[in-house]
């Protein structure tokens, strides 16, 4: 049997964040990737576009290279995993790292051409905020202790700028739940 393109790259991502769990819980680090392909694929289903939903973080969080996706995913999957993927600076700590971090991805995402980057990045943001919100609806502001940047104004304004970015992306059920969640969660900041 064949494997085609999503399956492979679910197989790869499975396998990559083996062993890894969600920041503060015991939840496998893949149901992350799995959600991000389930909200893409809510805006696409090209098959490229989802197949690299499902590996965002392997660059990122992982041991997998550039090379590896390359080889096995061919150049656009690798090309928007890379697009989607923060640069760690691995030679600082990150909590001293994490607003340069986060205004890059910002302002590479602001100057954006290629949809499908944006597709990505929304279905990985939808993701993470879901999550916030309902850890913050159990736990409140401990939640906020589990990320490098403890402090939730800085979170609320990341997270509203990401809003801006994908702004084109409003007319898809995922942007409206994502402003949603996003007031739920930061409302009495923003």
């Amino acid at each position: 049997m064949v494997e085609n393109l999503l399956d492979r790259a679910i197989i790869f991502a499975t396998n990559a964040h083996s062993g890894a769990f969600r920041k503060g819980t015991n939840l496998p680090y893949i149901v992350h990737p799995l959600e991000t392909l389930a909200v893409v694929s809510s805006m696409t289903d090209d098959p490229e576009i989802l197949a690299a939903a499902v590996l965002h973080d392997v660059l990122e969080d992982t041991a997998a290279t550039k090379e590896q996706l390359r080889e096995k995913f061919g150049a656009r999957v690798t090309n928007l995993v890379s697009a989607e993927s923060e640069e760690k600076q691995n030679d600082k700590p990150r909590a001293d790292t994490w607003k340069q971090r986060k205004q890059e991805t910002l302002d590479v995402l602001k100057n954006e051409k290629d949809i499908a980057v944006k597709m990505i990045v929304l279905g990985d943001k939808l993701s993470n905020i879901r999550s916030m919100h309902s850890d913050f609806e159990r736990i409140g502001d401990e939640l906020w202790e589990r990320f490098n940047q403890k402090d939730v104004r800085e979170h609320a304004w990341y997270y509203n700028e990401i809003a801006y970015a994908v702004k084109e992306l409003e007319i898809y059920n995922a942007y409206k739940e994502y402003e949603s969640v996003l007031r739920m969660l930061f409302g009495h900041i923003l």
